[in-house]
């Protein structure tokens, strides 16, 4: 189903179909271990007017062989993230990161944010009391926003609060996003490092999370698990609660080998238990 017209998240959706140019948009697709890669680059304020979406780059990965379960697509799928992350958001030498999971835990279409969240090694804590026993890792605090029917509060209000607790070097934020075909649910993953507006896929904006807001440098992190239809209407896969979980670790494992290079896979499943 492709609903032509409704709203996306995705920068890819937004490229001409016929494969032609946009005036101050870069883009080019390639394929690195097995999964297929767009890249976005809006360069100028033209640009961003013809896509629709902020100046900043947007890395959009095909992940159909991991969600498939392919052998060995979980590592390759993990180390490929990571490298992503790495390309958009390099880090010097025990940079210390805030991830923040965005999203409702109760509503599975939702809870991308809080399973990736609940998987990403938080590390500040044991970089403070055991340097020596972590000096491997680099100080990692995550929390879980919440929404703001159940908390009162805007999740760049607590993200603000927390970045004045903890200075965070950069902050990652991960949420569930809007596609407008189908067939990218829970199939793709979206990196940018223009931050997020939360809700905006499902016209229900929230306060963006983006550089300029929040002072520091912000990747965002998001898998499509909804299509608008339009109406009020909202379609969303019937497997979603396995897609949510395993979109969740992917992105989680994903950040972890990125904030730590030494750590492969097996390591993190040691570690996350």
């Amino acid at each position: 189903m492709d609903m032509v017209g409704c709203r996306t998240d995705l920068a890819s959706e937004e490229l001409p179909q016929n494969g032609g140019e946009l005036p101050g948009v870069r883009s080019r697709q390639y394929e690195r271990d097995g999964f297929a890669v767009t890249d976005v680059e809006v360069l100028d304020q033209e640009g961003a007017h013809a896509l629709c979406k902020p100046i900043g780059r947007y890395l959009t990965v095909d992940m159909e062989s991991f969600f498939r379960r392919e052998e060995d697509a979980f590592p390759r799928a993990v180390t490929l993230l990571a490298a992503c992350m790495g390309q958009l958001l390099p880090l010097a030498p025990d940079a210390s990161i805030l991830v923040a999971g965005l999203g409702n835990s109760a509503i599975t279409p939702d809870a991308v944010g809080p399973e990736a969240a609940a998987v990403t090694l938080a590390t500040r804590h044991l970089k403070a009391q055991l340097p020596d026993d972590f000096a491997m890792f680099r100080p990692v605090s995550v929390c879980q926003t919440g929404v703001l029917g159940t908390t009162g509060m805007e999740s760049a209000e607590l993200i603000r609060a927390i970045i004045g607790a903890v200075c965070p070097a950069a902050i990652v934020v991960v949420d569930a996003l809007a596609a407008r075909s189908s067939d990218k649910l829970c199939r793709t993953v979206q990196l940018t490092d223009t931050g997020i507006i939360p809700g905006s896929g499902v016209g229900n904006d929230r306060a963006e999370l983006s550089p300029r807001n929040l002072g520091v440098p912000v990747l965002a992190v998001g898998v499509p698990t909804v299509v608008d239809a339009g109406g009020g209407l909202i379609v969303t896969p019937r497997e979603i609660d396995k897609y949510v979980r395993d979109a969740g670790k992917l992105i989680a494992y994903a950040l972890n080998m990125h904030f730590h290079p030494g750590l492969s896979v097996s390591d993190i499943d040691m570690f996350v238990g």
